[in-house]
Order: C-alpha cells, then sequence, then structure tokens
C-alpha cells in the first residue's frame, strides 16, 4: 500500500500523567523529539488525556519548547480505561496526522499503544533506547533483540504514523526555552469517545517507594560476588553511600534480588549520578540499560571484562577486598571525603 508521507508531518508525544502529575518520560520523550524535528523540519505536538487538572499539567510542558498541547479533560478520563483513551488517542492522531508517535514504554504505555497501533494499521516498535530520523522522514527505532546480543535498527517504510515506545531514562531530558512559543488546544470530548467497557468500581493509590530508576547512587551486585557474603558487601557499600543496591538478571535468578531492582533489558534502566559495578562482566544486555550513568566504577578481576568498556573508572581487584576497604575508608573519612577520592 502506497502513502503519500507528505501528508504525514510532526511528532506527537502521549504525555502519561501519574498521581496527577506528569511522568518524567514525558520530558524525555520532548527533549528527543525536538531533535529529530529540527532535522526535517517537522513541529512538536503532545497529547494529554484525563480528568481535573489536565489543562493545567498542559500549561507546564510549554516552557520545554513544544509546539501545541492537546488537550482531552473528561471526568471520564479520571482512571485510565485503555479502551476510551484509545478513542481520544485516535481522535488527535486522525486530526493532525502526525508522522511519528512517541509513547513512554510505562506500563500504561505498553498497554495504549499496540491498541492504537493497531487501529492505524500501522507498526509499533516497542522499548527503544535510541531513535533517529531519515531525510525522507522515516524513524531509524534502535532496539537491543535477540536477547540483547545484537542492536536492532527497525524502520516503518509504508505506513504511517510510525509508532514507538521509548524506555524511561534513556534519553536526555528536554531543556527549556526562553521564550516559549506554544499554545494548548482544548479538544472537545464527545459521548461516543468517553465510552467505556470498562467498570472501576475501587482503586487504591499505592504508597510508592523509591524506585533504582530514581536514585542517584547505585551499587551493582554481579555473579562474580554471588554469594551471600558479596551482596552483603554490596549492600553495606550502598547503606555507607545512601543509596541501593541493585543486581544483574543471574543474580536475580539466583534468589538475591528481585525484578525491581534488576537492572537490563527484562529488568529497569538507571541513570544515576554514581553507579558501582561488583562482579558484573558487562554484558550488553545489561550496559545498554545503565551505560547513561553520569559516573561509573567498575571492579572486577577480570582486565579484559567488557563492563569496563563502558565505564569511567576501571579497577582491576578482588571485589570482596576493595568493598571492604571502601566501606572502611568512607566510615572512617565520611561519605563527602571518600567520594572525592
Amino acid at each position: 500500500m502506497h502513502i503519500d508521507k507528505s501528508v504525514w508531518k510532526d511528532f506527537l508525544i502521549f504525555v502519561e500523567q501519574e498521581r496527577g502529575d506528569i511522568h518524567p518520560v514525558a520530558y524525555e520523550l520532548i527533549g528527543q523529539a525536538r531533535k529529530l524535528a529540527a532535522k526535517v523540519d517537522f513541529k512538536v505536538h503532545c497529547v494529554l488525556i484525563g480528568g481535573a487538572g489536565t489543562k493545567e499539567n498542559a500549561k507546564k510542558l510549554l516552557a520545554y519548547g513544544i509546539d501545541t498541547a492537546y488537550v482531552y479533560e473528561d471526568e471520564a478520563f479520571e482512571d485510565f480505561r485503555c479502551d476510551n483513551y484509545a478513542n481520544a488517542f485516535a481522535d488527535i492522531i486522525l486530526r493532525i496526522q502526525p508522522s511519528s508517535v512517541l509513547v513512554g514504554a510505562t506500563a500504561l504505555g505498553r498497554s495504549l499503544a499496540p491498541r492504537v497501533a493497531t487501529r492505524f494499521k500501522t507498526g509499533l516498535t516497542a522499548d527503544c533506547t535510541k531513535l533517529d530520523i531519515q531525510d525522507n522522514t522515516d524513524m531509524i527505532q534502535i532496539r537491543p533483540a535477540f536477547g540483547g546480543n545484537i542492536m536492532a535498527q527497525i524502520a516503518i517504510t509504508e505506513t504511517r504514523p510510525q509508532f514507538a515506545t521509548v524506555r524511561c531514562r534513556v534519553m536526555d531530558r528536554a531543556q527549556k526555552v526562553d521564550k516559549p512559543w506554544g499554545v494548548i488546544k482544548e479538544c472537545q470530548v464527545i459521548e461516543d469517545m468517553a465510552q467505556s467497557d470498562i467498570e472501576v468500581l475501587s482503586s487504591t493509590l499505592l504508597e510508592k517507594g523509591k524506585n533504582i530508576e530514581d536514585e542517584d547512587i547505585l551499587v551493582v551486585a554481579g555473579r562474580g560476588i554471588g554469594n551471600d557474603k558479596g551482596v552483603g558487601l554490596a549492600k553495606k557499600l550502598a547503606d555507607v553511600l545512601g543509596g541501593q543496591v541493585a543486581f544483574t538478571r543471574p543474580m536475580v535468578e539466583q534468589g538475591f534480588g528481585d525484578t525491581t531492582h534488576q537492572i537490563g533489558l527484562s529488568g529497569r534502566t538507571v541513570r544515576p549520578k554514581l553507579l558501582i559495578t561488583c562482579g558484573v562482566s558487562g554484558a550488553i544486555q545489561f550496559t545498554s540499560c545503565m551505560n547513561q550513568s553520569e559516573c561509573i566504577i567498575a571492579i572486577d578481576t577480570n582486565p579484559d571484562a567488557q563492563i569496563f568498556q563502558v565505564a569511567h573508572y576501571c579497577i582491576q581487584a578482588d571485589a570482596y577486598q576493595m568493598l571492604s576497604k571502601l566501606i572502611q575508608s568512607l566510615e572512617e573519612r565520611g561519605v563527602e571525603d571518600g567520594l572525592s577520592l
């Protein structure tokens, strides 16, 4: 099927709202969309769907250099229900015909994006870690494939719009602009659009703990210290530094941690200010989900360990001994002095 790509223009970003505020991934999507849009002279639009307060949230986005924020605010969207959210999402796509649609790879985004892409009989690339765009407006969507052994470059060449879900914390957050130029447009919510076959009987707001994605300091325990002693040292170091311990997939499979503390393709993507790996070999499944950290310190006995290729500071040493020395030094001198080494 031939499609006139010139008819489909610009970027559209679905802006997820969480606990009454904008989900952080939205700012990352805006930042990436602005970079790509500059290459092909596109605009960047956002769509927000929700209950009371959605328009107020839309105002926050204008400072980040978007062109338009489309708002569907109605009590029917107070709770996320995939069917009526998809109705509103599809409505704005039909109206403005964006070339590319970006959605955060959150639980909500992974539920909503495939449903809407199916309506338009177009392609969707899930869990992208990089995006680029060609002169003909085909978006190059890059994601790990075959268990992370290769980085696949995927293009949707025959249909529009192009859908991509993007992992949190893999792209730079958008910067504010000096003189915002964007506008907010309120969209009409008709009865058929708001209709849902899902009835929300009740909802409970769960207490939100601090995820490893939100931590500034992480100590990662790998298979090289795969016993209780090693994990205990990693946890102790994390406590002394005021951070959290995280794990590689093999460590989770051995029962040392759970998937909420796992870094990698089947776990979480992180960008802390400081990340210390202990006995981590550095397979691409792991490194592709942490290589944007501000400072990476790797400890491993193997001089050819792959982790050393992405680390800023490489320490070839026995992890048990090094962890013990670090903990002792930090406790004696204080965390601030220790970090200045």
